[in-house]
């Protein structure tokens, strides 16, 4: 449990001069987490002795381990701590922070890179498809959604032991396409590492970082998070963008078997939802 969380619920049953230490740190986090103890004790107007007390209520081992626990705290940003009401942003925003990512990430991915990766996943035998998290996660399997309808055989994988399973289970005929918004997830980048000792080649859709420079094709995406924590992020978009870049290359390189199967499953489709021609190509 994070320091935080356990001044709130500790708060109650602290000591006044505990409690006037516990108000100073959730108003001010940035200053608690990096003065001397000293200063700490006199802006809180209370003894060295009470901030000693404190850590012991809060469970740390002294008070060099509570200004840790802080500045790790501290560390996840101001913007996640601030508890200054903030009125709601007008639904438009919503589509203009999309618009702004897109933007920003327009002309990231080069044709010539789109090109190889779809080359590369027309070429492999099977394609696994490794994303993790909240976002990551969904995209992984709307990947695998594009993908299949253009006769490609591939899997998405979210569960990190699934994925090193699948990955052990690569050739040198195989791909793996792996999805990430930070291009951090230790899931993913050990999986790729293992996926890379047996032959398979990386496609790696995500920032700079370890994951891109171990992939054979790195399809970069950046992000750009707002100080505005309540609306979900519109990185996710970027993600989607360049998932439907990669299958739009896909499908037009391998047309006439795209073409066939799509042809199929919109007219099963049709006939099962009694729809107009120009219905979506999916629920």
């Amino acid at each position: 449990m994070d320091i935080l969380t356990r001044i709130s619920q500790r708060y109650d049953h602290m000591r006044p001069a505990e409690q006037k230490v516990a108000d100073l740190i959730r108003k001010d986090l940035k200053f608690a987490s990096r003065c001397a103890i000293q200063q700490l004790a006199k802006k809180a107007g209370v003894s060295h002795a009470s901030i000693t007390r404190l850590a012991k209520t809060l469970a740390c081992d002294d008070v060099r381990d509570l200004k840790l626990q802080l500045a790790q705290v501290a560390a996840v940003g101001e913007r996640f701590h601030n508890e200054q009401h903030i009125e709601q942003q007008d639904m438009p925003e919503v589509y203009q922070s999309i618009q702004d990512i897109l933007q920003v990430n327009r002309g990231l991915i080069t044709k010539d890179k789109c090109i190889t990766a779809a080359e590369l996943i027309l070429a492999a035998n099977h394609c696994l498809i490794f994303g993790v998290g909240g976002g990551s996660t969904i995209f992984a399997q709307e990947c695998q959604h594009r993908l299949f309808r253009l006769d490609v055989k591939s899997n998405a994988y979210s569960d990190p032991m699934l994925m090193r399973m699948t990955a052990a289970s690569i050739d040198a005929n195989d791909l793996l396409i792996c999805l990430s918004l930070s291009g951090k997830s230790p899931d993913v980048l050990e999986a790729a590492n293992i996926a890379k000792e047996y032959g398979g080649k990386v496609v790696a859709i995500c920032p700079e970082g370890e994951l891109s420079a171990l992939a054979d094709v790195h399809l970069p995406i950046t992000t750009q998070e707002m100080d505005f924590i309540y609306m979900p992020s519109a990185s996710r978009y970027v993600l989607l963008a360049a998932i439907d870049m990669l299958a739009s290359e896909v499908a037009f390189k391998n047309q006439r078997n795209s073409r066939e199967k799509l042809r199929r499953i919109k007219l099963q489709l049709d006939e099962h939802r009694g729809c107009a021609s120009r219905t979506p190509l999916g629920d």
